[in-house]
């Protein structure tokens, strides 16, 4: 099964995976530049969700966080969020939200893994990854293999239930 895996932030976390084998990962830069609106952030996902999916997607999985710090952080995550569900109805693929706690335990052992601790586990894991890898990149490698080994047998796209709802 191929998993994509979304840490999503302004530097959004993202790693494709056949079964547990890394394909592809890196961090999308969703900044806002200068002179550009709001939503640029989100015309930017979208490019990128596109391009990554062209290699065949069977499950997005994404870090399904409960509460933010602020209320701009919060707004930008819900966007993301909208935008990554939106592109998988639109292209039938089934989707699923993993709680920071679940992968951050899958990673680790320890639900409240820092930053470095999910760095190292992804090296340990993954052996060609850079000693310098981002945490965000860490973070969607482990979203992606917590939801591969959780949902290693879907069948039909969330997009099914929605069928016939699409204007």
């Amino acid at each position: 099964m191929r998993v994509l895996g979304i840490d999503p932030g302004t530097f959004c976390g993202f790693a494709l995976l056949d079964d547990d084998t890394r394909v592809a990962s890196g961090t999308w830069d969703l900044s806002v530049k200068r002179h550009e609106s709001a939503g640029m952030r989100f015309v930017r996902l979208e490019h990128q969700l596109r391009e990554i999916l062209e290699n065949g997607v069977d499950l997005i999985a994404f870090e399904e966080v409960a509460r933010h710090a602020g209320t701009q952080a919060a707004h930008i995550y819900g966007g993301i969020i909208a935008v990554i569900k939106l592109t998988a109805e639109k292209k039938r693929i089934a989707y699923v939200g993993v709680p920071v706690g679940t992968v951050k335990k899958r990673a680790t052992g320890k639900g409240n893994a820092d930053k470095l601790q999910m760095r190292s586990a992804a090296c340990e894991t993954w052996n060609d990854l850079p000693a310098e890898i981002d945490d965000n990149e860490a973070d969607a490698l482990f979203v992606a293999l917590t939801a591969w080994q959780d949902n290693k047998r879907i069948d039909a796209p969330a997009a099914d239930a929605a069928e016939g709802d699409t204007p």
